[in-house]
């Protein structure tokens, strides 16, 4: 088995890609992957001890993420409409 060749300490950071460098936005998504392909898994999970609760927060940090990206989007989106010239039918 593959040992893990990251040796910072996973923790959740600002979700503003601008304020921080690559390696920080590949370990978040790898951590946030990580945790969702255990729970996917899912035999047995125990979300009380071992490696659950660090994997539970990951699960809540990835789907707050997806929530802040999906505002967004949908802020932009909303100021994109409102730009468009209106057609007439």
């Amino acid at each position: 088995m593959a040992t893990k060749t990251i040796a910072r300490l996973r923790t959740p950071v600002s979700s503003d890609g601008s304020a921080q460098d690559p390696t920080d936005l590949l370990e978040n998504t790898l951590a946030q992957l990580e945790a969702l392909l255990w729970a996917c898994h899912g035999e047995d999970i125990d979300w009380c001890s071992g490696d659950g609760p660090r994997h539970l927060d990951n699960l809540l940090w990835l789907a707050a993420d997806l929530a802040h990206q999906a505002g967004e989007l949908f802020q932009r989106s909303e100021m994109a409409r409102r730009k468009a010239p209106e057609t007439g039918s």
